[in-house]
C-alpha cells in the first residue's frame, strides 16, 4: 500500500486533516490585529470571537452528534454573572472566577443533560428551550444579581498588574480561546471518542451494539458544549463591565443556532463564518435598513429569515461548505503499519456450547412476534436461522443482543446469562452483529466506520484526544479496521467515504466493523443482501475462514445457496415459532419447511 492516501473529495468533515483554507483562516485572525483597522472592527471581532465559542458548542451538539439545543445562551449567561456576581460583591479575581464559572456550568450541565438527553425528537428540543427559558427567568428575578437591571460596574482583565483593556490584546485573548477550542474540537473529532460521538446521529441502535455508552457521550459533550459557552459569558461580562438577563434569554439561544446552521453546523471552521456573517450582518441591516425603508424597527429579522430559508434551499450545509468543496486536500500518511497488534479475547474451545437460546419470547401488546424458541449453537460451528418474511428471525437476533427486552425465557453466552443487559455489556462479552438495514455514519471514511468497531478495544478518552496522547493508541485501532477491511475484500476502499459505496460494498464494511470487535460469536442479518455472485463466494470464503479459526456464526439470510453451502445447522422460523432443525439435507427434504416457503409440501 502507498506510504501516503488522499482523501476522497466527499471525506469533509470526517476527519481533522488540515487545509489550506484553515490555516489561511487562523492567518489571516493573527495579523488582522496587526493592522491599521478602526477600533470599532476591533471591537466588532471580539463580539464575533465571543459569540463563536458557544457555536463551536453546537457544532459538536447538532451538527455532529444531531442533539439540537437552544439552551446555550443559557450557560452563556452562567459564565457571565458568575463572574460578574464574585469579582463585584466579593473582589475575587476573574482568572479564578473563570474557573468557578466553569465549574458551576459543568455541574448544572450534567443535571440537565443527565435528564433531558434521554429524550428525542421533538421533545429534546423543547426540553432545551424549557431550561432556558427558566434559568432565563432565574437571573432576572434574583435580587442577588440585581434583578433585570443586572450588575454593573464588573472590573475589566488584568493581567500582572497590566490592563488588557477591551480591544486588541482583548482581541488575543478572545481568539486565544477561539482557535484553542477548534483546534481541541479538531482533534476530538479525530479519535476514537470522536467516532463514537459522530455515530450519535444515525441513533443509539448500531452505537450501543458497538459497545458506545450513548448517554454518557451525549452527556460528555453537551457539557463539553456548555463549558466553550461558559468561557463566552466570562469574556462577554469583562468586555462590557456590565451584565443583564438580556444577552442571555432564548432570542440569542435561536441566534446561536442560526449562526450554527448559516456557517455550516458540521463544519467546525463554519462556527467562526456563521458568526462572523451574523454579527456583521446584523450591525450594517441595523443602520442600513432603516434608510432605505424610512422607518425605524427590527427589520433585520425578516431578513435573517429570508436568507435562512434561501441558505437551507441553495446551500444547505452552510456557507462553509462552499468554501471546503474549494480546498485543496491535504495527504495524510498511513503511519499505522508498523503499530503493534490489539490483544484478542480468549476463545472458547471449539465444540463448546456458545449460545444456549432458552424458550425466548417477544410480544408487543396482543402480537406474539418470538413464540418459546430455543435452540443451541458451539463454537466453531456456523447455524443458519431461516424462515419466511415475518418469520421472527430479526427480532430473535434484537433479543439476543439485547436491542428488545425478553418477554420469557432466557439466553446464555459461554454458560452465563446476559438477557437483561444492555447492548454494550452484550458486546463486551465477545458477541458482534450486523443490521438487517445498514448502519453506519455515511460522512465518515470506510476505515472509520471498521474501526468503531473496535471501540471496546481501546481506552483512551476525549482529554487524551484533545492532548493528542491518543496517536499509539489510534494507529492500532487502525491497523486492525485494516486487517478487517482487507479480510473482506475492501483493502483498496480505506480511505473512501463510506456513504460512496454501493449496497453490496456497504454489507462488507458492516462485516469487517463486526469483526473489528474480535468477537467469539457474531451475528450476521441477511450479509449476503445486495452482493454479487462473486462477492458472495468470497463471503463464504470469509466465513469458512473464521469457522476454522473456532468462532462461532448465527447467520439470518435469504439466499439459500448461501445457507446451504456454509451452515452446518439450520434452524427453521415461521410465525414466530419453532418450525424445525437440522442438517441443511434435513431441511431440504422437510415438507414442513417447503409448506411454509411455497404453500404446499410437495
Amino acid at each position: 500500500m502507498d506510504a501516503t492516501l488522499r482523501t476522497p473529495t466527499g471525506a469533509t468533515r470526517s476527519s481533522a486533516i488540515r487545509t489550506w483554507g484553515p490555516l489561511a483562516l487562523v492567518a489571516v485572525l493573527i495579523a488582522l490585529p496587526l493592522l491599521p483597522l478602526p477600533e470599532f472592527w476591533i471591537i466588532q471581532l471580539n463580539y464575533i470571537g465571543i459569540y463563536t465559542l458557544p457555536v463551536l458548542g453546537l457544532v459538536l451538539l447538532t451538527g455532529v452528534a444531531d442533539l439540537t439545543s437552544f439552551g446555550q445562551a443559557a450557560f452563556v449567561g452562567i459564565g457571565a454573572y458568575t463572574t460578574a456576581y464574585l469579582t463585584v460583591n466579593l473582589g475575587l479575581s476573574p482568572w479564578l472566577t473563570l474557573l468557578i464559572g466553569l465549574g458551576l456550568t459543568t455541574l448544572s450541565a450534567a443535571v440537565i443533560g443527565a435528564i433531558t438527553l434521554r429524550m428525542s425528537g421533538h421533545y429534546l428540543p423543547l426540553a432545551t428551550i424549557a431550561w432556558g427559558l427558566a434559568l432565563y427567568y432565574l437571573m432576572g428575578n434574583l435580587d442577588a444579581l440585581g434583578k433585570y437591571d443586572g450588575i454593573l460596574g464588573v472590573p475589566g482583565l488584568s493581567l500582572f498588574g497590566f490592563e488588557i483593556g477591551q480591544r486588541r490584546l482583548f482581541y488575543a485573548l478572545v481568539w486565544l480561546f477561539v482557535l484553542a477550542g477548534a483546534f481541541a474540537t479538531l482533534r476530538l473529532l479525530d479519535s476514537r471518542s470522536g467516532r463514537a460521538i459522530r455515530a450519535l446521529a444515525g441513533g443509539s441502535q448500531m452505537a450501543e451494539a458497538m459497545g458506545i455508552d450513548t448517554l454518557r457521550y451525549k452527556v460528555g459533550i453537551f457539557v463539553l458544549a456548555a463549558q466553550l459557552a461558559s468561557i463566552s459569558g466570562w469574556l462577554f461580562a469583562h468586555m462590557q463591565r456590565t451584565v443583564n438577563p438580556s444577552p442571555f434569554g432564548i432570542k440569542m439561544g435561536i441566534e446561536y443556532l442560526f449562526m450554527a446552521v448559516m456557517g455550516g453546523a458540521s463544519y467546525v471552521w463554519g462556527a467562526i463564518a456563521g458568526a462572523g456573517v451574523v454579527k456583521v450582518m446584523e450591525d450594517q441591516l441595523q443602520v442600513l435598513l432603516p434608510r432605505l425603508i424610512g422607518t425605524s424597527g427590527n427589520y433585520e429579522l425578516i431578513v435573517f429569515g429570508i436568507l435562512l430559508v434561501l441558505l437551507l434551499k441553495y446551500l444547505p450545509d452552510g456557507l462553509w461548505s462552499f468554501v471546503d468543496r474549494r480546498l485543496p486536500r491535504a495527504q495524510r500518511a498511513n503511519d499505522w503499519q508498523d503499530a503493534p497488534a490489539l490483544s484478542a479475547r480468549d476463545k472458547p474451545a471449539a465444540g463448546a456450547v456458545l449460545l444456549d437460546v432458552q424458550a425466548i419470547r417477544k410480544t408487543f401488546g396482543g402480537l406474539v412476534a418470538v413464540n418459546d424458541i430455543s435452540f443451541q449453537m458451539r463454537a466453531g460451528q456456523i447455524v443458519g436461522l431461516i424462515g419466511p418474511n415475518g418469520a421472527g428471525k430479526s427480532t430473535t437476533f434484537n433479543l439476543v443482543t439485547g436491542l428488545l427486552r425478553l418477554s420469557g425465557g432466557a439466553v446464555q453466552f459461554r454458560g452465563q446469562r446476559i438477557d437483561g443487559l444492555s447492548p454494550r455489556q452484550i458486546a463486551a462479552r465477545g458477541i458482534a452483529r450486523t443490521f438487517q438495514h445498514v448502519k453506519m455514519v455515511p460522512d465518515m471514511t470506510v476505515l472509520e466506520n471498521v474501526a468503531l468497531g473496535a471501540h471496546l478495544r481501546g481506552q483512551r478518552g476525549a482529554l487524551a484526544a484533545m492532548l493528542r496522547t491518543d496517536r499509539a493508541e489510534e494507529r492500532r485501532l487502525f491497523k486492525e479496521a485494516q486487517r478487517q477491511l482487507e479480510r473482506v475484500g475492501m483493502g483498496e476502499l480505506l480511505l473512501e467515504t463510506a456513504g460512496n459505496l454501493a449496497m453490496g460494498q456497504q454489507r462488507l464494511l458492516e462485516i469487517a466493523r463486526a469483526l473489528c470487535a474480535d468477537p467469539a460469536l457474531l451475528l450476521l442479518d441477511e450479509p449476503a443482501a445486495g452482493l454479487r455472485h462473486q462477492e458472495k463466494r468470497a463471503l463464504a470464503g470469509v466465513l469458512r475462514q473464521l469457522r476454522a479459526e473456532g468462532m462461532g456464526i448465527l447467520l439470518v439470510e435469504h439466499d439459500m445457496g448461501l445457507v446451504m453451502d456454509v451452515c452446518e445447522h439450520i434452524v427453521v422460523m415461521e410465525f414466530g415459532t419453532h418450525l424445525m432443525e437440522g442438517t441443511p439435507a434435513d431441511v431440504q427434504q422437510s415438507p414442513k419447511v417447503r409448506a411454509a416457503y411455497l404453500g404446499t409440501e410437495h
